[in-house]
């Protein structure tokens, strides 16, 4: 006995071809939904003033993709800054669904992470990480 079929690519990657709403819930086929993003990697400014405005207008799970991509697609050396900053997204996402506690966690790991690439004095795009760290772990234990 088999479950239903994923969408695949052309690669044969599990890809989801359903419609999503503004905070990446899948919709039923033939809905409308939001259009979805890239999953290019972005250049790392791109990728930050994307993710920023997509997070203004209500869409932080697609700030996610595209912040994963570039985690993704980085050095290693800058995959805590990325991931941290994907997961402030995934967070923002789980409170606006109203998952607090998946909120905490993931602000709470993306605290970690975030404050982890800060102490090693790297170059961030000119995002104030500590400050980030801080905002993220502001909200561990509020919900």
């Amino acid at each position: 006995m088999s479950g239903p079929q994923r969408d695949r690519d052309a690669r044969g990657r599990a890809r989801q071809a359903r419609p999503r709403d503004a905070l990446g819930r899948p919709l039923p086929y033939g809905a409308e939904g939001v259009e979805p993003v890239s999953e290019e990697p972005l250049p790392p400014e791109v990728a930050l003033r994307t993710a920023r405005e997509l997070i203004d207008v209500g869409r932080p799970f697609a700030a996610h993709e595209v912040l994963e991509a570039r985690w993704k697609a980085g050095p290693v050396e800058e995959r805590d800054l990325w991931q941290g900053l994907a997961q402030v997204c995934v967070a923002l996402t789980h409170a606006a669904r109203g998952n607090h506690v998946g909120a905490e966690r993931l602000f709470e790991r993306a605290a970690g992470r975030l404050a982890a690439f800060a102490s090693t004095g790297r170059r961030a795009y000119g995002v104030d990480v500590s400050e980030v760290a801080k905002q993220a772990q502001r909200h561990v234990g509020r919900f």
